[in-house]
């Protein structure tokens, strides 16, 4: 069974009631470390904590086995959302709310929390990734009605896969029901520009003090 164990938060834990909860999730091959820079970008009112992998691959972690990039096992994106939500449980209740915030495969298992629980949370930043399609999670019509989510990758991506990006991004569009920012960095790769870093400060700041 999946436990997560490790996590490293932003600021000391004296420091973090009141504050909106950002729950960083780093992508494959990586871990909670990759994350942490990212807390720059949060107003003062929000607290940003990265969570290890619970799955030790290439030398970092990841959340889940896959059966090729973007493309999760089921039992597998299962088994870590039950082990992220339980967790969370344990974190979560001195915040006033709860953040996603997914990088490649961070944002398949921010959209498998989507999926399995999107009443836990307030809204969630999708970097360079996709949504975990076929691996057994619902992701019905207005399942996101009114939550704000931003999306941002560039469209020529070298890393995942186009029909996986274009399957996202049209649900997102036409079914999630999501209060959507659709962003879009041409030439940016697969990683997060100034440009976008500056657009998802604005639009955690806005999420976290709304």
């Amino acid at each position: 069974m999946s436990r997560i164990t490790t996590a490293a938060w932003s600021r000391p834990e004296a420091e973090r009631p009141g504050t909106t909860l950002v729950v960083a999730l780093h992508g494959r091959g990586s871990d909670e470390s990759s994350m942490l820079a990212l807390a720059a970008l949060l107003p003062e009112s929000a607290t940003l904590v990265a969570p290890r992998g619970p799955i030790p691959v290439g030398g970092g972690w990841t959340w889940f086995e896959n059966k090729g990039i973007g493309r999760p096992l089921e039992a597998s994106i299962k088994e870590t959302a039950a082990a992220l939500l339980a967790w969370l449980a344990t974190v979560e209740q001195d915040h006033t709310r709860v953040v996603l915030l997914g990088f490649s495969g961070g944002t398949a298992m921010s959209g498998g929390l989507l999926f399995s629980a999107a009443d836990r949370f307030a809204g969630a930043v999708l970097l360079s990734g996709t949504l975990p399609w076929d691996a057994g999670l619902d992701a019905p019509e207005g399942l996101l009605s009114g939550m704000p989510i931003f999306w941002g990758n560039d469209p020529a991506d070298p890393v995942i896969p186009a029909d996986l990006m274009s399957r996202s991004h049209r649900w997102l569009v036409e079914d999630s029901g999501a209060a959507l920012e659709d962003r879009s960095y041409p030439g940016m790769g697969h990683g997060i520009s100034a440009e976008e870093a500056r657009d998802i400060s604005t639009f955690l700041g806005r999420v976290a003090e709304d």
